[in-house]
């Protein structure tokens, strides 16, 4: 299942679905995961964002889908712009239209799955409501066999609803086991952990039932080095490069056998 997060090779809906938990084995070097892009050289969830994370070697880009008061799935983390964009104005307030004459820089999602089209797109989803919109842009954009899922069990259920066969990260913010009635209705592929919560016992125990395991955010080197000596599949990283480059010095240390 190595290759399902490397550019160029990741699985369609039809390969995820026959990929069954029993059957994914754990990658030898972890997937490179950019954050939001690449927030520490272009404002996040912005397409330059996207495009400089592709160019630092990112082997998939996450962004955050939320919908505008018309329905339009834009890439946006926060309920509203005051963060990034200096305006209280929640975003379920605005059109799409209205989102464009207050900033010049939100993307649809059609728009940044155009730009990210050379590696995988992890699409999460912090509002459950945006799940089925998100799902019908990424067929409209003919890219369901590089894009999966991630968020919390209500996000997801609605991700499966509408695509059965997507492939899914749940995320789960506590070290205790994911319960098996969740696992059994959802059927993630990737566990999905803040950094923190991760243990080689933890991701022994992930990589038994099956499952790959993600970690998100890990920004310091010291992170990133343990984090792979443990086993976990994928990292992201608000530093692309940096976490690029960390995974590529570690191999040339140690190359695979």
């Amino acid at each position: 299942m190595s290759a399902a997060v490397r550019k160029g090779t990741a699985p369609g809906p039809t390969a995820v679905q026959a990929t069954t938990a029993a059957t994914a084995a754990p990658t030898a070097v972890p997937a490179t995961v950019a954050h939001r892009g690449a927030p520490s050289v272009v404002r996040e969830n912005t397409l330059a964002s996207f495009r400089a994370a592709v160019a630092a070697g990112a082997d998939a880009v996450e962004l955050d889908v939320r919908l505008t008061r018309d329905r339009v799935p834009v890439v946006l983390h926060d309920r509203t712009l005051e963060r990034l964009w200096g305006h209280e104005t929640p975003l379920s307030a605005l059109t799409y239209k209205g989102l464009n004459s207050l900033t010049d820089g939100v993307p649809t999602l059609a728009e940044a799955l155009a730009v990210t089209h050379e590696v995988r797109t992890m699409i999460d989803l912090p509002d459950p409501a945006a799940a089925a919109a998100a799902v019908s842009a990424v067929r409209e954009a003919d890219a369901s066999a590089r894009v999966y899922y991630c968020g919390g069990p209500d996000s997801l259920r609605r991700v499966r609803a509408a695509e059965p066969g997507a492939e899914l990260a749940l995320t789960w913010h506590r070290a205790a086991p994911v319960r098996a009635t969740l696992l059994d209705d959802l059927r993630p592929h990737w566990l999905n952990y803040r950094f923190g919560l991760l243990t080689p016992a933890l991701v022994e125990r992930a990589h038994a039932d099956g499952r790959l395991v993600s970690a998100w955010t890990a920004d310091r080197p010291r992170t990133m080095r343990r984090l792979a000596s443990m086993g976990t599949d994928s990292i992201t990283t608000n530093h692309i490069a940096r976490l690029v480059g960390v995974l590529e010095r570690a191999r040339r240390r140690n190359p695979p056998a």
